[in-house]
């Protein structure tokens, strides 16, 4: 297989970009050594670590040195609070063109009405998310008392006092070990404590959204927010459907699209698949499958532009500009035709992936993907996630442990390791190396030893088979070597 083209056209299109970009980092690199030494040295051994390991975290990918140049300029260096054209600080003409053309690219991108292109991670867009409702809907005496206070001052009488200010407002997301995300109403995050609320999981037997009976969930509690979206949850979600769900019981659907939002951008999901065109308020981050910078963006349906846009000062800090600018050139780069086949190869992988670990024997939650989320159950080879994780690690293959449905082992040591092939598909892995990719897992996992002890920190501790690490890491070596990370880029 050949280098991903994004990638490829913009690191190496032939020797003399390649030059410019090694000579951009190389001399970067001479500045930042000249002050700190021991930063310039972990930046480079960071490069080689990553370019000589199987990266299979789902939320993380390869930025093309476009965008990872865009993020080091003085741009870092200026004080913008505020939106276009609407500033706290004087001087920020070329923030607003920044700001602007972010989210120029981010409507047309997604076929969005409003696009916000400040917040700093996921998480800030979700929060700006969920004030901008409560803005919008809720009117609440005496908010603004309590929201005068930092929040880590705020005690747990201060968040009951702050709830029911708010009329107790209710929210309704997917259960964390159901593939959702901390901050969709995970009780120790900020989210579960703002709201009133509860979760919706998965049918017991096969790992799927029911929609009947979250449908039933809602029309019992009757949300104000209808959450949708996921972190691990390896299946498509009918967002039409979700929509539905929220009308009938007059909710507001908010679609955290994180995970899955290159998959949308490069027309892998569409029609009801989309949620666009269904959720009020959609977030996401800018890196994962969209392989763009770290940060956040919010879409919003007209109704609720105006709140989002007051994301700072209302819940944001000083916008990042120099983060919004790479946000830009990411963003410019997955509306072309060659972001939509790498998007395609993305979710053709996971199936590959998925398909080699059946054929091995392995379990599955729900069975297969048809996204880009391949989420294994590591029960069945006697270990935990924390086990499995750590000796996939020693064996070169960076995955992340993940809890899943009921999961014996909570969310901390978990019985589940999550896989992702956008990183990889970035550098050019097919169906064939994601098929060896599988080999190279359950070869690691048959030849792990959990401790006999079955709880507390031993859940932790295993050994791993003389000679299995090294194996594997000869074995992955052949397909990283024929998929090379940023080829031509030397430092």
């Amino acid at each position: 297989m050949t280098a991903d083209p994004v990638t490829a056209s913009s690191a190496a299109p032939g020797a003399e970009y390649a030059d410019t970009a090694s000579a951009a980092y190389q001399a970067a690199l001479q500045v930042i050594e000249s002050v700190e030494p021991r930063i310039a040295a972990a930046t480079r051994k960071e490069l080689a670590d990553q370019r000589d390991s199987l990266k299979l975290i789902a939320s993380e990918n390869y930025a093309s040195p476009a965008v990872l140049l865009t993020m080091g300029t003085w741009l870092s260096d200026k004080y913008a609070e505020g939106t276009i054209g609407h500033r706290f600080y004087a001087g920020c003409q070329n923030v607003d063109v920044v700001e602007s053309v972010a989210a120029e690219h981010a409507r047309e991108l997604f076929g969005a009405p409003y696009a916000y292109a400040q917040p700093h991670s996921g998480i800030d867009a979700n929060l700006v998310a969920f004030w901008a409702i409560l803005a919008t809907r809720v009117e609440a005496p005496g908010l603004a008392e309590l929201g005068a206070k930092h929040v880590n001052d705020l005690s747990e009488a201060d968040w009951e006092s702050l709830r029911n200010k708010l009329g107790n407002q209710r929210l309704l997301g997917m259960s964390l070990d159901a593939g959702g995300h901390l901050t969709h109403g995970f009780r120790p995050n900020i989210s579960g404590k703002m709201f009133h609320q509860r979760s919706y999981g998965t049918d017991p037997e096969t790992g799927l959204l029911d929609y009947d009976k979250l449908a039933a969930a809602a029309r019992e509690f009757k949300p104000l927010i209808l959450v949708g979206g996921y972190s691990a949850y390896p299946r498509r979600v009918n967002f039409a459907k979700l929509r539905e769900i929220a009308d009938e019981v007059g909710a507001t659907l908010m679609v955290d699209m994180a995970h899955f939002a290159g998959l949308v951008a490069g027309k892998v999901f569409t029609g009801d698949e989309n949620p666009v065109p269904f959720a009020h308020v959609t977030t996401t981050t800018t890196h994962k499958s969209l392989r763009g910078p770290r940060g956040g963006l919010v879409l919003a349906q007209p109704e609720y532009s105006d709140a989002v846009d007051k994301g700072c000062p209302m819940v944001l800090g000083g916008p990042l500009s120099h983060v919004m600018a790479a946000k830009a050139v990411a963003l410019a780069e997955a509306r072309q035709p060659s972001f939509q086949a790498y998007a395609q190869r993305v979710a053709d992988n996971a199936k590959s992936l998925a398909e080699g670990f059946l054929n091995r024997g392995a379990r599955l939650v729900t069975g297969g993907t048809d996204n880009h989320i391949v989420l294994l159950d590591v029960t069945s080879f006697g270990l935990t996630g924390r086990q499995a994780e750590s000796a996939l690690l020693d064996a070169g293959v960076v995955t992340n442990r993940n809890s899943i449905p009921a999961d014996p082992n909570g969310a901390w040591y978990t019985s589940g390791i999550r896989f992702g092939t956008p990183a990889l598909t970035t550098r050019g892995f097919g169906a064939a190396e994601f098929d060896r990719v599988a080999e190279l897992v359950v070869d690691v996992l048959n030849n792990t030893q959990p401790t006999q002890a079955s709880s507390g920190p031993s859940k932790a501790k295993y050994t791993l088979a003389d000679g299995t690490a090294e194996r594997i890491h000869a074995a992955s070596a052949e397909m990283l070597a024929a998929n090379p990370l940023y080829p031509g880029l030397t430092l």
